[in-house]
């Protein structure tokens, strides 16, 4: 580490192209190279010398052309001012309060929760739908399907914006722009401007939902994250229950019916927007480097001010490219990332096979009424608060584990969840009849439900343990799949259900949950293996080993 004395929180350091008033200083007692760089002399600006600096304070100022702060060296590149906060410095995110980061980790995850209930809430409105617009199953069915197309393949295109713009304008673009979808769909005169209202309507809300973990990852220390991690998918779970039940009755009325439902999703998306106005704050660091910068060269009339990574900032087109190509490619390529996307690419078809059911089996099987079958959605929160308490032991076993297994530490839960699933749809299917009491196809879905929420969970963390800085790759190609399989499923799981009835279409999906039960085992004796076989994870890990290495070949 290089001490800088200076007489304020703000330093600038540089070399010769600093004002004359710098003193020349050199790091005693260290290596003259640095991960195979040279170490220049760094000389340090007193606050008097830097105009308007207490305008600015806590922020370290210093220029890109030679640089040794914090024990790492910049060559030089430009004959720039490189911008980047200060320890504990309050405007960086990750230095927040405890109670605004909460305040920003609720209003985030709300987002999720006000779009979560889109996919059953419309499943539940079908009925009036295809009589209101004298359309048929499928087309209702297509239109379904839809939003899962958009949430899955648009977040490609459309998840670098973040870094040029930042994430509140995507958060409040997204939940403008959702509302907006929804009055479309609610003044919809035919089904083809549904299926518009709803492939936008995806997109937007995907646009938004892939942002959250980015959120909580810019404000949360790695070790803080479980919780508001569990949340984030408690919210998501709960509120598709919830979203289930409500739209329910009101398809029961007959003068509200598809329509209202449409439009209270719209008044609830339309009231978010108005309140993130007010409480929505940017939280990505780099964009907030690149406002002090600004304001820096406004305030000091000198151009040269630059947010931190600024010069090696990839352009806009660059990182679509890349976010649209190598999440593929990890699915493709990548032996942990493929698993787990068959994995996760039949188990989310179900889960949107399932919902879509709930109103056939029981209105026709046990002669429930539209809102007594909406009631059963009671099953998501419920297997959601199951898998809530099933996370935090799974994190009691991974922190006893982690020294011995690595990330696999992670999959004790997985191996249960991979059991339960097959006897979960076969509970559903198999009780189903109106011979046995209504309760046991709930309780089937209730397993189901807590599969569905504890799998999230630990894929989303597996992955981010396995492939670190290109986890968002491994986990947009794990989204895609999950929305492929959601969009897919329902459009054949219909005709299933009238050619082979209920029980036994849901019997199939068993047979095939029973053949993907070896994925996480698999994975948990054999991942260690894998990775090192994998491209992705040795470049990763010589990443990592290389500059102990070098720093330990330059010690005196």
């Amino acid at each position: 580490m290089v001490s800088v004395v200076h007489s304020s929180p703000i330093s600038v350091m540089g070399t010769d192209n600093a004002p004359e008033r710098m003193t020349s200083m050199r790091p005693s007692g260290l290596p003259t190279t640095l991960l195979n760089v040279p170490i220049s002399p760094v000389k340090t600006l007193s606050f008097e010398t830097l105009p308007d600096a207490h305008k600015s304070a806590s922020t370290i100022v210093s220029p890109t052309d030679s640089v040794f702060t914090a024990s790492t060296m910049v060559s030089p590149t430009s004959d720039s001012f490189h911008v980047d906060f200060q320890l504990k410095d309050p405007r960086n995110p990750i230095n927040y309060s405890w109670l605004r980061k909460w305040c920003i980790t609720l209003v985030v995850c709300a987002f999720n929760g006000i779009t979560s209930p889109a996919t059953p809430s419309f499943a539940m409105s079908m009925s009036s739908m295809m009589q209101d617009l004298n359309c048929t199953r499928f087309q209702t069915t297509v239109a379904y399907c839809l939003y899962s197309l958009g949430f899955g393949i648009v977040p490609l295109f459309t998840s670098a914006l973040s870094e040029e713009v930042g994430r509140r304008p995507i958060y409040l673009a997204s939940a403008f722009l959702g509302a907006m979808c929804n009055v479309l769909a609610a003044l919809s005169k035919n089904i083809q401007t549904i299926m518009v209202a709803r492939v936008l309507g995806g997109a937007f809300a995907s646009t938004g939902a892939i942002l959250v973990g980015g959120t909580i990852a810019d404000i949360w220390e790695p070790e803080e994250r479980g919780l508001p991690m569990a949340v984030f998918s408690m919210v998501s779970m709960v509120t598709t229950g919830l979203g289930s039940i409500i739209s329910a009755w009101l398809e029961l009325d007959p003068h509200l019916q598809w329509r209202w439902i449409q439009r209270i999703q719209a008044i609830v998306q339309g009231a978010y927007f108005l309140l993130s106005l007010l409480i929505m704050e940017e939280t990505r660091s780099q964009i907030i480097l690149r406002r002090i910068a600004k304001k820096l060269c406004k305030e000091t009339g000198d151009d040269r001010y630059r947010a931190r990574g600024e010069e090696t900032r990839p352009k806009l087109s660059a990182m679509i490219k890349i976010s649209c190509t190598r999440p593929i490619m990890f699915v493709l390529t990548e032996p942990i990332v493929t698993s787990i996307c068959i994995w996760v690419f039949f188990m989310s078809g179900v889960l949107y096979v399932q919902i879509g059911s709930v109103s056939g089996v029981f209105k026709h099987i046990y002669h429930f009424n539209v809102g007594q079958s909406g009631l059963v959605f009671i099953t998501v929160i419920v297997g959601s608060v199951l898998g809530l308490f099933a996370n935090f032991y799974q994190d009691v076993l991974y922190r006893k584990y982690v020294s011995q297994k690595g990330p696999e530490a992670r999959l004790y839960i997985a191996c249960l969840v991979a059991l339960l699933l097959p006897t979960s749809i076969f509970i559903y299917a198999w009780t189903a009849d109106p011979r046995i009491f209504w309760m046991w196809p709930v309780v089937g879905l209730s397993i189901f439900m807590f599969c569905s929420f504890v799998s999230y969970q630990v894929v989303f963390i597996y992955l981010a343990d396995c492939y670190g800085p290109m986890a968002s790759s491994a986990l947009a190609g794990q989204g895609l799949a999950r929305n492929m399989g959601s969009f897919g499923f329902p459009l054949f799981s219909h005709i299933m259900f009238k050619k082979l009835t209920y029980k036994w279409a849901n019997a199939i999906f068993g047979g095939i949950a029973l053949i993907l039960i070896p994925v996480p085992f698999a994975l948990f004796l054999y991942g260690p293996s894998l990775r090192k076989r994998s491209t992705m994870c040795s470049q990763l890990m010589q990443a990592e080993e290389k500059p102990t290495i070098e720093s330990r070949d330059g010690e005196p």
